[in-house]
C-alpha cells in the first residue's frame, strides 16, 4: 500500500490504509489540532531526528484494559511499603525530557525529538496531555506521560531509574482512570514491559470500534 503525504489540512487517510508495518502517512505538522485529530482516529506520530514526521496505525494494537492490570509480587510489595510517592501533572516537562533520555523497554528513546517535546508540552498546557511522576524522597525516579481524549488514555512513553518506579506510576494511573470509567490505555505497539502489566494485542478493527465509542465521552481536561 502507498504511504500518504499529508497536506496542510487536518485530514488523515483511513487507518486501514496503513502498510504492513503500520505506517500510514508522512509530513504535516505537530499542531494541537492535528495531534488530537490523529489520536481520535487511532493514529500517532513516531519518527526519529532527521526524518519527516511519520504517522502510524499498527495492526495489531496493544492496549491495557484497566480491569486487567497485573500486579507482580515486587510491585505489590513496593505499593504496600509505600516505597514511592506518586503525583500527577507536577513535572510534565521533566518527565518527557527523562523519557527522551532513558530508552523504554525494547525501543529507542531517541524518537522523542525536540519538536515532539514542544508539541506535547503545548498539549499539556491545553489540559489534554498528562504525566504521572514517581518520587523517592525528593528525587524523580520514574514516570509516564500521554494524551487523554474521552474515556481513552494514549500512553506515549515511560521511564524509571529505580526498580518498579514506572510500574508504580502506571498502577496509580490505572487506579485513577478506572475510577473515572475509562475504557482502555493505548500502549500502541507490543512491549514485554506492558505485556507483563496485563496489556494485550487486539486487532485494529476492534481498537477503532472501541475508540469511536471512547472519544464520545467527555474529556477530563486540566491538571489531574
Amino acid at each position: 500500500m502507498p504511504v500518504y503525504q499529508l497536506s496542510e489540512e487536518f485530514i488523515f487517510p483511513h487507518p486501514d490504509l496503513a502498510d504492513e508495518s503500520g505506517l500510514l502517512a508522512y509530513g504535516g505538522d505537530l499542531k494541537a489540532e492535528r495531534l488530537v485529530q490523529a489520536y481520535a482516529n487511532g493514529i500517532f506520530p513516531w519518527y526519529s531526528k532527521g526524518e519527516p514526521i511519520l504517522w502510524w496505525s499498527p495492526n495489531p494494537r496493544m492496549v491495557l484494559f484497566p480491569e486487567k492490570l497485573k500486579v507482580s509480587k515486587s510491585l505489590k510489595q513496593n505499593l504496600n511499603n509505600k516505597s514511592y510517592e506518586v503525583k500527577f501533572d507536577t513535572k510534565f516537562e521533566e518527565v518527557i525530557e527523562r523519557c527522551s533520555e532513558v530508552p523504554r523497554d525494547g525501543q529507542d528513546g531517541t524518537w522523542i525529538t525536540e519538536e515532539m517535546k514542544m508539541a506535547y508540552i503545548h498539549l499539556f498546557k491545553l489540559g489534554i496531555a498528562h504525566s504521572v511522576e514517581t518520587y523517592s524522597g525528593e528525587e524523580l525516579v520514574g514516570g509516564l506521560y500521554g494524551i487523554s481524549i474521552g474515556s481513552a488514555f494514549f500512553g506515549e512513553s515511560m521511564f524509571q531509574t529505580k526498580s518498579d518506579a514506572s510500574k508504580v506510576a502506571l498502577f496509580h494511573l490505572v487506579k485513577k482512570i478506572k475510577d473515572w470509567g475509562f475504557t482502555f490505555i493505548d500502549a500502541q505497539v507490543e512491549t514485554d514491559h506492558m505485556k507483563r502489566m496485563g496489556a494485550e494485542n487486539i486487532s485494529r478493527e476492534k481498537f477503532l470500534k472501541m475508540l469511536k465509542i471512547a472519544i464520545k465521552a467527555p474529556t477530563i481536561k486540566g491538571k489531574w
